[in-house]
């Protein structure tokens, strides 16, 4: 990243993570893909396993990568796969957990939305957050 920006907001699905740092006048944008992205499985009766793939552990890493100058962040998703991802940065880098500001779903917003969305969540949360000197 060429600036540092103190806020960042992920947008994760199974096809894409779109990560945005942010300030109240800029944005960078980083898209990242998984190598093996998630098809919908057809569970078939009386068969082994749950019909579902297992996540992504390298994609995963690259978007916890992505995120790692960031001081406070939101998660955002329409599925599952946003708490996959906080439990991925849970075990494997348990230091960013303490910049996860929260969790949040989200369907479909375009970039634009997503970003002001997110700006709105953090003005209301750096209110309500005791501040440091």
């Amino acid at each position: 990243m060429s600036t540092h920006h103190y806020h960042a907001v992920i947008w994760i699905d199974h096809h894409e993570a779109r990560v945005f740092h942010f300030s109240p006048t800029e944005v960078e944008t980083l898209v990242l893909h998984p190598d093996h992205p998630t098809r919908h499985i057809h569970h078939k009766a009386n068969s082994i396993g749950s019909g579902h793939a297992a996540e992504d552990q390298g994609y995963f890493q690259a978007v916890a990568e992505s995120i790692a100058d960031a001081g406070a962040v939101l998660i955002t998703g329409p599925a599952n796969v946003k708490t996959e991802l906080l439990k991925h940065i849970h075990y494997r880098n348990p230091k960013l957990m303490n910049v996860i500001a929260g969790v949040e779903t989200v369907d479909h917003p375009s970039d634009a939305k997503l970003v002001a969305y997110a700006r709105a969540y953090f003005k209301t949360k750096d209110r309500m957050e005791p501040q440091k000197p």
